[in-house]
């Protein structure tokens, strides 16, 4: 399915991209003290700008929608998860001690819902959401940069 919007324009892409992220950021920059009492403002500055700056990655990515090595389509609903599983991945490899300690904290020592890799999870989701909105409103591929 291609969404194609009147006027497809990366930079429509990147601003609902980076709208939505900041939305998602925001909720986390709000909640946060609710699952880490003692959270300084430092993390939940660094959760609102990360999720604003992965909704841009998400949207500016739109552009790409064909894998040039391994010769397959990259439609919206590929994009977007990976992108968004791949950047919660990396936050987590580098903040694992962190996350899990939040996790802890919200689900209990020995869920198997306190495990950190959940953000990548997390991630692909969110990913989702930006990536078919950005498509939707902001259309996809060389027509989002006026070829």
């Amino acid at each position: 399915m291609t969404m194609t919007p009147d006027h497809p324009s990366l930079v429509t892409r990147i601003a609902v991209g980076k709208a939505l992220g900041a939305l998602v950021g925001l909720a986390g920059f709000l909640t946060f003290p609710y699952f880490m009492a003692d959270v300084g403002w430092l993390v939940r500055f660094g959760i609102l700008f990360w999720y604003t700056t992965l909704g841009g990655i998400i949207g500016l990515a739109g552009i790409f929608t064909w894998h040039p090595v391994l010769k397959v389509r990259l439609p919206w609903w590929v994009r977007g998860p990976l992108i968004g599983g791949w950047m919660n991945f990396v936050l987590t490899f580098f903040a694992y001690d962190f996350m899990e300690a939040v996790l802890i904290n919200i689900f209990g020592f020995g869920s198997p819902l306190a495990s950190p890799w959940w953000f990548a999870a997390e991630g692909a989701v969110v990913g989702l959401a930006i990536g078919w909105a950005a498509t939707w409103f902001g259309g996809e591929g060389k027509a989002a940069v006026g070829h």
